[in-house]
């Protein structure tokens, strides 16, 4: 991944170039922002230009040994760190046991998610997270002398998910690293990363992407036609992972969608019997994948109340969603709108907390049969 593969944030691009230039480049940056602007893009560009041994017109060559190392993502003295989980085989999990799920799934292009990465490490229904053991491997690793002579780079994708043990190891090499070492940390929830890492880092805040640049991009390296490339951009809300996603049939929302629908009907003619069974088939799914749901509950519900005004240019649902909203967006409406986010809410807030799954949903379920004929 270069700058120029990178998609529109022209502006942080610059910003990012002028710090090394003018010879102010931190010890480490936190990239943030909103999901698909583009943070592990850049974050990746920018140690192919950090690492790269003759970079020039404000990006890397492309053609020295490091870069051709980097078209794998194996360059010695590139150094991942992600979330994972124990496997059978090992009570000590770190980065370097997923890892050639980690460069598959980067090969594939940076513009992904969980969801991707769940279904590259084939998690199931595990919660990810960096385990202490990941800081006592990096510190070996960044301990070395450089291989190639030059800097140290680690990527370190969702800060958020790291335990405070691991924090607080990791807090002493972050704050002293080795020489000529740079972290950029890469965080989808900056409100959840640990203040003691969080005020180590320098921000650096990534904006949505403009439709102009998403549509352009999927024209252009996709082949996307114009019309098509225009509402899918407009429905994807500044996120290039997900104008991908909706390029791809069969894709996870499709199926919350399925489920919303069948959730929202149920609740209208009040069949509990078919209620408790759509909660307990919900149940079985992982923990990542229930929290997923539910924040596509709240999009969707957001979108039906917002269809009422008959605005089209501050509405992103898909033709499959506004055919289902021009019947059941006068469900949504003032007198029940802000009762049904704040049960989503809960909802959320019970999973995230390993409450009973079948009992959230149930009980949700039950709550929306009263909310909906407000």
């Amino acid at each position: 991944m270069r700058f120029s593969q990178v998609v529109g944030q022209d502006r942080v691009k610059a910003h990012l170039l002028q710090m090394v230039q003018g010879g102010q480049l931190p010890h480490a940056l936190m990239f943030c922002g909103p999901k698909g602007a583009g943070k592990m893009a850049l974050a990746l560009a920018y140690a192919r230009y950090l690492l790269c041994k003759s970079p020039s017109d404000g990006d890397a060559c492309g053609t020295c040994s490091s870069c051709r190392m980097l078209d794998a993502y194996s360059h010695p003295d590139l150094h991942f760190s992600f979330p994972v989980y124990k496997r059978k085989s090992t009570d000590h999990p770190v980065s370097d046991d997923f890892m050639p799920q980690w460069r598959e799934l980067l090969a594939q292009g940076p513009y992904f998610d969980m969801e991707a990465w769940l279904a590259a490490c084939k998690a199931d229904n595990q919660q990810l997270v960096h385990y202490v053991y990941e800081s006592d491997a990096l510190r070996s690793k960044l301990m070395l002398k450089s291989n190639q002579g030059g800097r140290k780079v680690v990527v370190m994708w969702l800060p958020e998910r790291m335990m405070v043990e691991m924090a607080n190891k990791l807090l002493k090499l972050i704050e002293e690293p080795p020489p000529h070492t740079h972290f950029l940390l890469v965080t989808e929830d900056l409100d959840k990363v640990l203040e003691t890492i969080r005020s180590r880092t320098q921000l650096i805040m990534v904006p949505s992407l403009s439709e102009e640049d998403i549509a352009s991009s999927l024209e252009r390296e996709r082949a996307v036609p114009a019309d098509a490339a225009r509402h899918t951009a407009h429905v994807a809300q500044g996120s290039y992972t997900e104008a991908l996603k909706r390029l791809m049939a069969g894709n996870e929302e499709s199926a919350f969608f399925d489920s919303f629908v069948q959730l929202m009907r149920m609740c209208y003619k009040r069949d509990v019997r078919q209620m408790h069974r759509w909660s307990g088939t919900h149940a079985e799914m992982g923990r990542e994948r229930q929290k997923r749901l539910l924040d596509y509950f709240q999009r969707l519900i957001r979108e039906n109340f917002v269809y009422n005004f008959r605005h089209g240019e501050i509405n992103y649902m898909s033709e499959d969603e506004q055919q289902f909203g021009r019947n059941f967006a006068r469900f949504i409406n003032e007198r029940n709108v802000v009762g049904i986010m704040e049960e989503v809410a809960l909802a959320q807030r019970d999973i995230e907390q390993n409450v009973n799954p079948r009992m959230v949903f149930f009980d949700f379920a039950l709550k929306m049969t009263v909310l909906l004929i407000r």
